[in-house]
């Protein structure tokens, strides 16, 4: 018998959970399905663990979540840590695999507060932060379809755990056998008082600390709000009305939690596809601005109505226009830093350098992943230079302009497009006539994220040779245009950054193509700049992609 079908014999002879059990007996004639449920273990990396729900050692369920936590406190043990936070979002199953992650975390003597029900993953960044845990869980797959799920998990600072202490947890977790970690019921840990509910108390502080960061409030906008079936469907609309918002209207179909997503089938705020709902509402409702957050509520989108309808904007657009709006503002009152900071990851857009550098601000380039973010602020707060810290932002619609947490937060962000959208509209502007006043000032940048997907375990292998090939044979030109600089993550020390597996490529035109593999899913991402015209940056995307079909086909 091969390795494949002894690990799911040996899955079918010891699982007593009656839902995984089925699952097992569902795909017994299936092999490509047995193959990929069982040819590895399902990864534990700086972003935790994230696949699909289902039977099996690469998959999600409550054997694969019990031996994570075990390993995760195993480790916390030794090194003498005694508390731990942990909370869900939405998606199916996250409440049972919280209650999971609290019990086997109790049944090891460690103390745990645990969310009574679902809340934002920054919340859950708070919560880590408030109750001086040395530990916080959180069970989500972000944005991704609903036959997703995940374990994130936070150090003690409320950031992702860093590259060094991601591998010491995973050698932990190699030596767990997932069927026998036991523990007692959450009743019991409840009644003894080993897992405490997080207080409403706490949650009010949250939003009272998200309130304290804005500028003015957002009278006279009318809103629509969607949390795309996800955890803000509480926190938005309250900071909402907290804000004073003339008008809150929300989606009905999308207005509360539903891992199966059945109106946005991937529910990524990125996408105008997951956002069709909330327009169509927004119209009916004439509203200023929708306001859209994915399931865990750390990202954001938006679509501002104009003259011409509403138009979506991207991360890019929203970062550069909060990062402006921000350090204005922050001027005006007085409470702008003499060297304020802003801070953004390496694929996101360049224009904030020069909209930084007419407040005198430092622009700090880091990688991908907002616990980056994350820890420049602990730097800063370290120095005791937090109060010079504006923005942190990525292209991926996440955004955060406080150091009470350290991951992006929707619910801030949201707070923020609301009153910065009604400061404009009382010059008679809209969000869009301020981007097109930036472009006329600074230039016109375009930007365009390219997936190049690779499913399976077959599909991964294919993904690193590909990328080792590209390394192996580096371009001197790309699309017709000269490559004066390429930096390879991997080696290079012109900066302070971490070893990334990520290249790349600066043009003689100003355009720039970055190539890196995504942390939780299977495909390559590329990220692509121009800065021209309108109509030059469509030549050029074109002329790039022709390119990276060939690379990566």
């Amino acid at each position: 018998m091969d390795v494949i079908n002894q690990r799911y014999q040996e899955w079918l002879d010891r699982s007593t959970d009656s839902e995984v059990n089925a699952q097992l007996l569902a795909i017994k004639d299936n092999e490509s399905a047995k193959k990929e449920a069982f040819y590895k273990d399902l990864s534990f990396g700086t972003a935790g663990m994230r696949g699909e729900l289902g039977a099996g050692t690469n998959c999600l369920n409550i054997y694969t979540v019990r031996k994570a936590t075990q390993g995760v406190a195993q480790c916390m043990k030794a090194h003498g840590y005694t508390r731990a936070s942990v909370s869900c979002d939405s998606r199916i199953n996250s409440d049972l695999f919280a209650r999971v992650t609290a019990e086997v975390f109790a049944s090891n003597g460690i103390k745990t507060f645990l969310t009574r029900s679902l809340m934002p993953t920054p919340f859950l960044s708070y919560l880590t932060r408030e109750t001086k845990s040395q530990m916080g869980v959180m069970i989500t797959a972000s944005h991704n379809p609903a036959k997703y799920n995940g374990y994130k998990v936070y150090g003690a600072d409320g950031c992702q755990l860093t590259d060094a202490y991601s591998a010491e947890i995973t050698q932990y977790i190699k030596d767990v056998d997932a069927f026998s970690v036991v523990t007692d019921t959450l009743e019991n840990y409840l009644d003894s008082g080993m897992i405490e509910y997080a207080s409403e108390q706490i949650t009010a502080n949250y939003l009272e600390e998200v309130f304290s960061h804005r500028t003015a409030l957002a009278d006279g906008l009318k809103v629509t709000f969607t949390p795309l079936n996800g955890a803000g469907y509480t926190l938005v609309p309250a900071i909402l009305e907290k804000m004073q918002v003339s008008q809150l209207c929300e989606v009905d179909e999308q207005k509360f939690p539903d891992g199966n997503f059945t109106t946005c089938p991937y529910p990524n705020p990125e996408k105008a596809d997951a956002l069709r709902l909330g327009i169509e509402q927004a119209k009916k409702n004439d509203s200023d601005i929708l306001i859209a957050t994915d399931p865990d509520c750390d990202r954001v989108g938006t679509a501002v109505k104009t003259a011409e309808g509403y138009i979506l904007l991207t991360g890019n657009e929203v970062g550069a226009l909060l990062c402006d709006y921000l350090l204005m503002r922050k001027k005006a009152n007085g409470t702008l830093a003499n060297n304020p900071v802003i801070v953004k990851t390496i694929v996101t857009t360049e224009l904030v350098k020069k909209i930084g550098a007419q407040y005198n601000a430092e622009v700090f380039n880091v990688l991908t992943g907002f616990k980056y973010i994350g820890d420049v602020i602990a730097k800063l707060e370290a120095k005791g230079e937090e109060s010079r810290y504006v923005l942190g932002f990525e292209e991926s619609y996440g955004y955060l302009s406080g150091t009470y947490v350290r991951d992006k937060d929707a619910v801030n962000a949201s707070m923020l497009i609301a009153e910065m959208t009604a400061y404009y509209k009382k010059q008679g502007k809209t969000l869009v006539d301020r981007l097109n006043e930036l472009y006329e000032q600074f230039g016109y940048y375009q930007h365009r994220t390219i997936p190049f997907d690779f499913p399976g375990s077959a599909g991964i292998a294919k993904m690193e040779v590909l990328l080792s090939d590209l390394r192996k044979n580096l371009p001197d030109t790309i699309a017709g245009a000269k490559v004066v600089k390429t930096i390879d993550y991997l080696t290079q020390t012109e900066v302070d950054l971490p070893r990334a597996n990520v290249l790349s490529f600066a043009m003689e035109d100003d355009s720039l193509l970055i190539v890196r593999p995504s942390g939780t899913e299977p495909l390559i991402k590329v990220y692509l700049t121009a800065c021209k015209t309108k109509e030059e940056n469509a030549q050029k995307f074109e002329k790039m992609l022709a390119w990276l079909n060939e690379i990566f086909k």
